[in-house]
């Protein structure tokens, strides 16, 4: 009968002594060619250009050291995931090696664990999604903690990214946890920029050329604001007459302001555009004629 395991000694001492430290060397050049890479793209992170906007150059400043913590969070993450699979490749291969210098037959072995592996990465290939999925995720920087997002199945703010699940708490408080795997597509609503429409209707027999005027003042007023000074990108335009409907002419204004702050803008300017054509003379329009000007809903 054949033994199973064959050894001579010191030789297959020195053998195995050889691969293991073989192994040792190649996980530290592998593990520091990865720090190294963490290190130099965490330096080499990208710097906005100067705008003509101090307020837009504020802003990116402001933005450019959020997205860098985030590179380097991102960075940080993939590089432990390579250095975890490099620890496993290379148990993998020193296993393997030892065994074979030991003389074990690894054609079972292999064969079995191939049929091992095939079963169980058909029960797990959701899982694998998912794991591949969060991966590429964090590392194509798609969205990050505070991003408020829509995954298409939730919109809500994004509380925890990890390998496997985004946890997501929408507007009525209710945390979601979406298997990154079932993620398709994501808009993400905090990167960028965001933009305030502001309608102002009026009466259909007031002077628009004065209105337009008032609110040019009031434009002017709310960016020269302090509490504006970081959300406003730069000096909302006041883009004049919209649309006209039978009892309403309605103004706008268009306003950039950081992203997801568009809302305080929009009420601010709306609440002091009316204060400010009321205290001018300026009529806005009845309230039923601005209802009646508003499109219909088609029927479901």
């Amino acid at each position: 009968m054949t033994p199973l395991i064959t050894a001579t000694w010191p030789e297959t001492a020195i053998e195995i002594g050889v691969v293991l430290l073989v192994a040792i060397v190649g996980r530290f050049i592998l593990r520091r060619a990865i720090r190294t890479g963490v290190r130099a793209s965490i330096k080499a992170g990208d710097h906005p250009e100067p705008t003509s906007s101090a307020a837009t150059n504020r802003f990116l400043g402001k933005l450019s050291g959020a997205l860098n913590g985030r590179h380097e969070a991102r960075v940080k993450t993939v590089g432990s995931v390579l250095s975890n699979a490099v620890d496993v490749v290379l148990v993998v291969l020193v296993i393997l090696t030892v065994l074979r210098i030991l003389g074990v037959p690894l054609e079972p072995v292999l064969a079995a664990s191939g049929i091992g592996g095939v079963a169980l990465a058909f029960g797990a290939q959701s899982l694998v999604k998912d794991y591949i999925s969060g991966i590429l995720m964090i590392f194509e920087d798609q969205f990050g903690v505070g991003d408020l997002i829509d995954t298409g199945e939730v919109v809500g703010t994004v509380q925890e990214v990890g390998l496997r699940i985004t946890k997501l708490v929408d507007s009525s408080g209710e945390v979601w946890f979406v298997r990154n795997g079932e993620i398709t597509r994501v808009g993400n609503r905090s990167q960028g920029w965001s933009t305030a429409t502001i309608d102002i209707p009026i009466a259909p027999n007031q002077n628009t050329t004065k209105a337009i005027e008032v609110l040019g003042t009031v434009v002017d007023k709310v960016f020269s604001d302090e509490q504006y000074a970081d959300v406003l990108l730069e000096k909302p335009s006041v883009l004049g007459v919209n649309k006209v409907t039978p009892g309403v002419i309605t103004l706008t204004i268009l306003a950039k302001t950081a992203p997801d702050q568009q809302w305080a803008v929009r009420r601010d300017l709306l609440a002091t555009s009316l204060s400010e054509l009321q205290r001018a003379g300026i009529r806005a329009a009845p309230p039923e004629m601005i209802a009646a000007s508003q499109p219909t809903p088609p029927a479901s």
